[in-house]
């Protein structure tokens, strides 16, 4: 259960981030150009987290 709340929480915030995000000067922001891509990231950041602990 908590791995699964790591990747959700991981998920949203890599959404958030993604959706929100502005990229400023060259116009090259992987993170912030996709929220698809941001999405999955924070999945993947969050269940590091949670396996690391």
């Amino acid at each position: 259960m908590k791995v699964v709340l790591g990747i959700a929480l991981g998920a949203a915030m890599g959404f958030l981030i993604g959706y929100f995000g502005r990229c400023t000067g060259s116009g090259i922001c992987p993170l912030v150009r996709n929220p698809w891509m941001s999405t999955f990231l924070g999945a993947l950041f969050g269940l590091i987290v949670t396996i690391g602990k």
